[in-house]
């Protein structure tokens, strides 16, 4: 695993001209499709148009979500095994039962308060992660099902995405051919320009966080390093991020916004190309020196459009970098290497995967990392309580997704129907 996260601090004031992220995610809409469906309008800006992209949940949806009298806890779950585990908490695979006799599948993310409290910074970057997480409703970024909180714990249920990291892929093949890494790159630029759209810097692009679903369609995960209230030409100075793909103007300390998430995408694509990051040396100083000052090495066989694509995303001066203009991602989409890519199909996830993973049920886990994947039995939490006002940070944490929310309420408006017919 790469270094990630050296540290998050604010070294001077930024530029948050624009307006709030979650706003821009909010649109009126009549329909009352699913949550992945979207609608996309134009809207102008103060550096010109962007997307928005919004959720087709009207208002009201998400005022019955936050609303949803049922009390989510640990024991509406079934906890099954161990997907992962870092400093912050563990990833399980859970069966929610929602007690109207249905189940589904979820990834279950838990994290100590005390752990993640006495860490200061990774506060902000949890609350962060939780409030992306409502307000980005795209197809290639992972939806979040319920947040709710215990105690001493936080736990984010997610959708299960059974095809495993990208990262595990990558490495079982080595390199993609380029027209695979064409599909898993214009999958991903979109959710990029998705999350520009609303003021979000993602800034921890690497395949370790980047998983497939059952279709073998990309999604994003891990939210916890980006930065909100970015637009245009907003910048901040935080480094943070996974060294090998890490645009150099955040090394430098000068100040990075969106254009540091097209660098991070041009490392991915070399990396899958070539089954290694562009730039990494026998040490962290010598890594450094190499994403400052080393020369990106084209290997003969990628076609022009490839190399042509990696260059322009790998440009150290941020004006000429692919994707520093107004436009964002468009300019990314206009390159050649995408030609003929009808950008409305990705979108609808109607272009077919490369790679469809062949699962026995709806809880396959083999494409995980062996490493972590085991029965597990759940133990009750131990440890101090937090104080009051320690607690009090993670106020309004619970969430239920609109669409859950109303088959909760109506299937409790049933259950009230048929309880009434009995009386009568």
């Amino acid at each position: 695993m790469s270094d990630q996260g050296i540290f998050d601090l604010e070294t001077s004031p930024e530029n948050q001209s624009g307006g709030s992220g979650s706003d821009a995610s909010i649109g009126s809409s009549n329909s009352t499709g699913s949550s992945n469906s979207t609608e996309i309008s134009e809207d102008e800006g103060h550096c010109g148009k962007y997307k928005i992209i919004s959720t087709s949940l009207s208002k009201s949806d998400i005022e019955k979500a936050k609303n949803v009298k049922e009390k989510i806890q640990p024991s509406d779950f079934q906890f099954l095994r161990v997907l992962g585990m870092g400093t912050f908490g563990k990833v399980y695979q859970v069966r929610k039962v929602d007690g109207h006799g249905g189940s589904r599948i979820m990834a279950m993310k838990v994290m100590k308060k005390k752990t993640i409290i006495d860490s200061k910074k990774e506060t902000t970057h949890t609350k962060a992660e939780r409030h992306i997480l409502e307000v980005a409703k795209h197809p290639f970024i992972v939806e979040l099902l319920y947040a709710f909180q215990t105690e001493k714990k936080l736990y984010l249920a997610l959708e299960y995405l059974a095809g495993g990291e990208l990262y595990s892929r990558l490495r079982k093949e080595g390199i993609f051919m380029e027209d695979e890494v064409r599909f898993y790159s214009a999958e991903l630029l979109l959710a990029l320009d998705y999350l520009h759209s609303l003021g979000i810097i993602y800034r921890d692009l690497k395949p370790e966080n980047i998983l497939l679903d059952k279709e073998g369609h990309v999604k994003l995960i891990d939210f916890g390093l980006c930065k909100e209230n970015i637009f245009c030409e907003s910048i901040t100075h935080t480094i943070c991020g996974t060294l090998e793909y890490m645009a150099p103007e955040i090394i430098t300390k000068e100040g990075h916004g969106r254009a540091a998430d097209w660098w991070s995408l041009g490392v991915l694509i070399y990396d899958m190309l070539t089954g290694v990051p562009p730039f990494t040396g026998e040490n962290r100083k010598k890594t450094i020196e190499k994403i400052l000052k080393g020369k990106v090495i084209l290997q003969p066989y990628l076609t022009t459009e490839a190399s042509s694509l990696i260059k322009k995303l790998l440009k150290r001066t941020i004006s000429k970098r692919l994707g520093s203009r107004h436009d964002d991602g468009d300019q990314v989409k206009s390159h050649g290497f995408y030609r003929g890519v009808n950008w409305d199909n990705v979108m609808e996830r109607r272009l077919k995967p490369p790679f469809v993973p062949k699962l026995s049920g709806e809880d396959d886990a083999k494409l995980f990392d062996i490493e972590y994947i085991k029965d597990i039995h759940v133990k009750s939490s131990h440890g101090c309580a937090l104080s009051e006002s320690n607690d009090m940070l993670f106020d309004n944490f619970t969430y239920v997704a609109p669409f859950l929310a109303e088959h909760s309420v109506t299937n409790s408006a049933n259950t009230d129907s048929s309880d009434m017919k009995r009386m009568i």
